[in-house]
């Protein structure tokens, strides 16, 4: 990613209630072409209530968010069109074969049936999927679910994908193979990925921000967070340094 990398994701002044409790509080991010970005933050600290707002899920109370220049309030279908989505629960039919799943997820799409076979074989190869179309999807492992949680996400070829703990609960074989594949996904999209794993951020994002208490209060390329302070503290340090240590008073997803 360089300087002149295109902006795919904008969000301005993103604010969000629940009742009366303001859980999100004027979030403001860009996203790049070729970028993948992690969200990090301890749970509770807004990170799955901000992607919600940012894929369409979850309307915000105000703020502007613009994917690959439309709006996303104001023209939903070119705005989501444009974007791809895995929640930390993936939307997946246990009870579907692996190929009628993504040919389902296609259809969602709107995808023009003639496209959808050449669509279906390009993105089982990039997830590895290509030897498990015909089986149950509830009969895989977590590890090829979530392969396949990824696959619907980016079967229609979207600018930006959003992946919502895309690791969590997966075993360190499955945990290295996911991240190789989001690495590769990065170099031709532009990537969101929250997480609370630290060694996430080192392995994979380019750029790093760090949520608390429903803030954004760190946005920084990944580099700038190891160089953080002195240079010499472990990046568990750097965290701690910049969220503090205390229990945040309210807690949100």
């Amino acid at each position: 990613m360089t300087a002149a990398a295109p902006i795919t994701l904008s969000a301005r002044n993103l604010i969000r209630r629940f009742g009366p409790r303001e859980v999100i509080h004027g979030v403001s991010l860009d996203l790049h072409r070729g970028e993948v970005f992690g969200l990090l933050g301890p749970n509770g600290a807004g990170k799955s209530t901000t992607l919600q707002m940012l894929t369409g899920a979850l309307l915000p109370h105000s703020g502007q968010i613009e994917i690959c220049g439309f709006d996303l309030a104001r023209q939903p279908d070119q705005a989501k069109s444009c974007l791809g989505y895995l929640p930390e629960n993936p939307p997946l039919y246990r009870d579907m074969r692996v190929d009628d799943y993504l040919k389902f997820a296609a259809g969602l799409r709107r995808m023009p049936p003639a496209h959808i076979a050449d669509a279906m074989a390009k993105t089982k190869r990039r997830c590895g999927l290509q030897e498990v179309g015909g089986k149950i999807i509830g009969a895989l492992s977590k590890g090829y679910q979530q392969r396949v949680g990824i696959a619907q996400a980016i079967i229609h070829a979207p600018e930006v994908i959003i992946l919502d703990e895309p690791t969590v609960g997966l075993d360190p074989t499955q945990i290295r193979d996911i991240r190789a594949l989001i690495r590769e996904l990065g170099q031709a999209h532009s990537v969101i990925l929250s997480t609370h794993l630290l060694s996430e951020v080192e392995n994979i994002c380019n750029r790093v921000g760090i949520m608390q208490h429903g803030r954004l209060i760190y946005s920084s390329s990944s580099e700038d967070m190891k160089q953080y302070g002195d240079g010499k503290m472990k990046l568990e340090e750097v965290f701690i340094s910049i969220t503090g240590s205390h229990v945040p008073e309210e807690q949100v997803q």
